[in-house]
């Protein structure tokens, strides 16, 4: 029973910035990984290469194939002044138009025109809401990121000396991201090939990440926020699989938004607003491999969820606090936090 309405504040926690992992572990699987069991609270170490002790053969990995676009565009506005564009995603598929985050927008008009540093240039249109602009490129858009393009690493990772791969899973595919699904960026192909020996199978869905990796929670309360939509698509393989599985495993927040939205919806693919948040019954996943999250962030709040769907407890409280007990944990152990950081494994 829910004893109050839960508040934004009550999603936060102390995090020194001396834990916010600036480059990637090297080799990926060389990550740390801390297992915390739902139902009893226990916590273990481990490595992330030695994360099938906790898989058995017939578990299914669920893993967001959608590849990061190079899509932080710099360039010099119409008198000389500098702009950037962060490209999100196409407004809808027979529109030319992207939807971004533009810096300054109050400086830019509709109709303005940024020059980006390869003498491509890009028009900044009308205000499409929460932010964002429509812009339209001067050529294929994909052609001009991968010209003009850097890798949209978060504004928390100030060190851009990474390869721009290290910010890609190793099974990414169909372009399309803001921002990586970084929950699979501690896998390698040789552990993905020791998990598929043991029996452990792999499937791919894809959710293109957007707008709201970049976004707050709103409001006072939980409830007064909501999630930007994302286009997501599951393939039939990937379907039957999930029948067949002994039990699915998500690998992210994404993954798990496109398996719940798909049994919400009953449908293979389309446009996922779930905002997944205390108390929820999850209708597919059993299991999910994440990294550590933002305080007050929607990420935060849909781990503690899954947290709670594990225990026998009602309480979103009990939850919560089990869930950021592990995360003192991990700051104790001195573990890396967010995008490039070290794992979780709730089971």
């Amino acid at each position: 029973m829910i004893s109050r309405r839960l508040r934004v504040d009550d999603f936060d926690y102390d995090l020194p910035e001396s834990a916010i992992a600036q480059t990637p572990a090297e080799p990926r699987d060389s990550s740390r990984l801390l297992v915390l069991e739902r139902a009893t609270g226990a916590v273990e170490h481990a490595r992330f290469r030695d994360i099938g002790r906790w898989l058995d053969a017939g578990d299914l990995l669920v893993v967001n194939d959608s590849r990061v676009i190079s899509a932080r565009l710099r360039g010099r506005r119409a008198g000389g002044g500098a702009a950037e564009i962060l490209v999100l995603r196409p407004v809808d598929d027979a529109s030319a138009a992207w939807e971004a985050l533009v810096r300054p927008s109050r400086r830019l008009a509709a109709g303005a025109t940024v020059v980006l540093a390869s003498g491509d240039r890009v028009e900044v249109g009308e205000r499409l809401g929460d932010g964002t602009r429509a812009v339209r490129f001067d050529g294929d858009p994909h052609e001009v990121m991968a010209r003009a393009g850097e890798m949209p690493l978060p504004p928390y990772i100030r060190d851009r000396s990474s390869p721009a791969e290290r910010y890609q899973t190793v099974y990414a595919r169909p372009p399309g991201s803001a921002a990586a699904p970084t929950a699979g960026l501690h896998f390698t192909a040789d552990l993905l090939g020791s998990l598929e020996a043991q029996g452990v199978r792999r499937a791919p869905v894809t959710l293109h990440v957007g707008l709201d990796t970049f976004r707050p929670l709103e409001g006072e309360y939980i409830d007064e926020h909501h999630i930007h939509r994302e286009w997501y698509e599951i393939p039939p393989a990937t379907r039957s699989a999930i029948g067949e599985a002994r039990r699915v495993v998500a690998v992210g927040t994404t993954a798990v938004r496109v398996l719940e939205t798909a049994a919400r919806d009953n449908a293979a693919s389309g446009w996922s607003d779930l905002y997944i948040t205390p108390p929820y019954r999850f209708a597919t996943v059993g299991g999910l491999v994440t990294n550590f999250h933002l305080p007050r962030s929607s990420l935060l709040l849909l781990v503690t969820a899954f947290v709670q769907d594990g225990m026998p407890e009602a309480d979103p409280f009990v939850a919560r606090d089990r869930l950021l007990h592990a995360y003192r944990v991990a700051l104790d152990a001195g573990y890396r936090f967010f995008s490039f950081g070290d794992a979780m494994l709730i089971v």
